[in-house]
């Protein structure tokens, strides 16, 4: 259940709440649309938002929808959850809610409205209670009274539901005190960060990052050819490696002789083929949004980060050889991004002194074991936990550099938030990486598998489900008692 400061006021705005009303696509959907193979277009629900309506409706507080669009997939989910307003094609949606008051004889003070867009805010601005899920818009964010944890489609709604919930057990009065909106937020414990359209940490889907890194061998066809992969896997994310040579390859280093796909060359020459240059990396960045997969680097140098940055990566990778690299970490700060930081080959006193420079706000932290490949036993994997425990309220996830998934999945059952596996076409390509790395068909197992693990952890809370009643009346004959208010889950 989500927690609440003791701001009375906001606290009774939400316990006032008689009727929660919610916009459509970014809240009760991702705001995407997935398409099957005969071109009917589906939308991502969340199953925790169906058992908030389900909370709200037993403690007495009806649901609906205000929608700019129309959805017969939209109308039959609410059917089945049974919402009671279901309101298409609603342009202006303050006109609507104030239409849904006077019928139902309910002053705007007990309506709650859940937005994710510029458009909802006026709504948003006239209602009682206001909330928006993780990944709405800035301004709307920031107009709310209530944020919740999770995004559209991923559970925003129940975050709302149980804030709401929540406030009624504080046993507090409903006021009509106009007093100033103080925010309230999730509980400090929960570790979440926002990064572009999704949220990472505690009850999101594990966030999966395929690492291109420099497994393209200096060809934008082959990079064209991962992003493909990725995307083809599910991925969230795919990340590349910013290099300036002349900053990152030691002087004595340049000279050094080395066998490559473009002939015996030096390090230094070596170092500025598989660099991609800006124009390069523009069309890259024009593939990947046109394929609906986001992209960052990690940079190795303050002018690379300049470079990525002018790209607007929805967050940046620090690989672990740069986390002593402090002036580095400050130059990344002060781009405002979100941080993923790997712990490779790092002592703890390292790892503090980076995230005392980085901060807690926007971070990220990746165990990992700076080996390639990296056999099992020295992954260590209960280090997720101990950095979970260590750095609370940041989510921690795993960047892995060994060959097989078993010990990715361990990962994720041990509570990574997000994991990071370099992406390859084929493992005998030549490339450093490229051993450790996984092929297209491995990531799309890892990814199919990672999403059936996080289904299956559940929450630990012992029910009798529907599905088991069959074998219950087989079995044993006679249904157990349950106590009042106790449902069979569907």
């Amino acid at each position: 259940m989500t927690a609440l400061p003791l701001d009375t006021t906001l606290i009774a705005r939400a316990a006032g709440v008689k009727l929660l009303l919610t916009d459509c696509d970014g809240v009760l959907t991702d705001g995407s649309v997935y398409c099957s193979p005969d071109g009917e277009g589906m939308l991502r629900f969340s199953r925790r938002d169906g058992m908030g309506v389900a909370r709200l409706r037993d403690a007495g507080i009806e649901t609906g929808i205000v929608t700019r669009e129309h959805s017969p997939i939209v109308a039959q989910r609410a059917k089945k959850l049974g919402i009671t307003e279901m309101h298409h094609g609603a342009v202006d949606k303050r006109t609507v809610v104030e239409g849904i008051a006077a019928e139902r004889g309910l002053s705007l003070e007990e309506i709650g409205f859940i937005g994710d867009d510029v458009n909802d805010l006026e709504v948003l601005q006239a209602v009682g209670f206001s909330a928006a899920p993780a990944n709405a818009e800035t301004s709307v964010r920031q107009a709310v009274h209530f944020v919740a944890r999770r995004g559209g489609g991923r559970g925003a709604f129940r975050d709302v539901a149980e804030a709401i919930l929540a406030a009624r057990s504080a046993g507090i009065a409903p006021s009509d005190s106009d007093g100033p909106a103080i925010r309230l937020v999730p509980e400090p414990s929960r570790r979440w960060v926002t990064v572009g359209h999704r949220a990472i940490g505690d009850g999101e889907p594990v966030y999966v990052l395929a690492e291109i890194g420099i497994n393209h061998n200096g060809s934008l066809d082959l990079a064209k050819k991962l992003i493909d992969g990725a995307v083809a896997a599910g991925c969230d994310a795919v990340k590349f490696q910013k290099r300036t040579p002349e900053l990152c390859v030691p002087p004595e280093q340049r000279d050094l002789q080395r066998d490559t796909p473009w002939g015996r060359i030096t390090y230094f020459e070596y170092r500025k083929k598989v660099e991609f240059n800006f124009a390069q990396y523009a069309e890259l960045d024009r593939y990947a949004r046109d394929r609906g997969i986001a992209w960052t680097a990690s940079c190795w140098d303050e002018q690379a980060v300049d470079f990525i940055a002018a790209f607007d990566p929805p967050f940046f990778k620090i690989a672990s050889a740069t986390l002593t690299n402090l002036d580095l970490l400050r130059h990344l700060r002060k781009t405002g991004k979100p941080m993923m930081l790997s712990t490779g080959m790092s002592t703890m006193d390292e790892i503090d002194a980076a995230i005392e420079v980085l901060g807690r706000d926007r971070l990220l932290l990746a165990h990992a074991t700076s080996t390639y490949p990296c056999p099992p036993r020295e992954l260590n994997l209960r280090m997720i936990d101990t950095l979970a425990s260590r750095y609370r309220g940041v989510p921690i996830g795993y960047s892995g550099h060994e060959t097989g998934l078993a010990t990715t999945y361990a990962a994720v059952a041990l509570g990574a938030s997000f994991l990071e596996r370099h992406i390859t076409l084929d493992r005998s390509l030549w490339g450093s990486d490229q051993a450790a790395s996984v092929e297209i068909g491995g990531f799309m197992r890892l990814v199919r598998d990672v999403r059936a693990i996080e289904e299956s952890i559940g929450d630990g809370v012992k029910r009798v489900y529907e599905s088991e009643m069959g074998a219950l009346r087989r079995l044993r004959g006679t249904p157990p008692a349950r106590p009042a208010g106790q449902a069979l889950v569907g």
